[in-house]
């Protein structure tokens, strides 16, 4: 099983390196064939898998400018939780979009939870609202910038774990005792992949969409060649 320092599932630090592959062996498979469970309705020219990752998490950043009183915001705020023994920031939540803000005392303040960009701006600036009206009119909603997106996608086929994790090198890691997914560290764009047996896919790391969809297509030609066949019993 191939392996690489310090690449447990809860440190997804992405390595410098060269090549769409990550340089590690095994190279590039050829293009696959199209596959019959592609996504009905799918751009083919930009999507030449015929999959589409779905954005499931945004995260992002919003610099409200001032000071916050954490007490005051989860006193007036409506769906609030502080505990400043606990975490050292009052967490707010919203329904439209389905949010959580992480609101800290310095006036920085982290937007989870929503689908899209234009969501997770949405939210950014309902919850600048929120800390607006509860009496810091100073609060501004400044700086927002999108640190991480999360998309996932299922090609609907099992995967060998094992010969993907040989053929990738030093890129990717696999221990299934620790976790039961591969993690695979892509150069360009600079993605971490989770690939599952199942087939289910996880891509995090992404600033932009286009990331996402761009290291799918980079890693789905590996997925077919190191597909599992399924035998049948006679």
């Amino acid at each position: 099983m191939a392996s690489a320092a310090g690449a447990g599932p809860m440190g997804l630090g992405l390595r410098s390196g060269s090549g769409a592959w990550g340089g590690g062996g095994g190279g590039q498979a050829a293009a696959p064939a199209m596959n019959d469970a592609h996504q009905p309705g799918v751009d083919l020219a930009r999507h030449p898998s015929g999959f589409v990752p779905t954005l499931q998490n945004i995260v992002s950043t919003v610099n409200l400018g001032c000071k916050l009183d954490l007490q005051q915001i989860a006193s007036g705020a409506r769906n609030a939780e502080y505990n400043p023994k606990r975490f050292a920031a009052v967490i707010v939540r919203i329904r439209d979009p389905k949010t959580t803000a992480l609101v800290f005392a310095s006036g920085k303040m982290v937007c989870t939870g929503a689908k899209s960009e234009e969501h997770s701006r949405l939210a950014g600036r309902k919850f600048a609202r929120i800390v607006h009206k509860l009496g810091f009119q100073s609060a501004r909603f400044k700086d927002f910038k999108i640190q991480n997106i999360v998309g996932s996608c299922d090609v609907k086929f099992p995967i060998r774990l094992e010969g993907l994790a040989l053929a990738s090198g030093t890129f990717a890691n696999y221990e299934p005792e620790i976790f039961p997914g591969l993690i695979y560290r892509m150069v360009e764009p600079k993605i971490v992949i989770l690939i599952f047996v199942s087939g289910k896919i996880v891509l995090t790391g992404a600033k932009v969409r286009e990331e996402i969809y761009t290291a799918f297509e980079n890693i789905y030609p590996m997925l077919v060649q190191f597909r599992k066949r399924q035998q049948y019993i006679r």
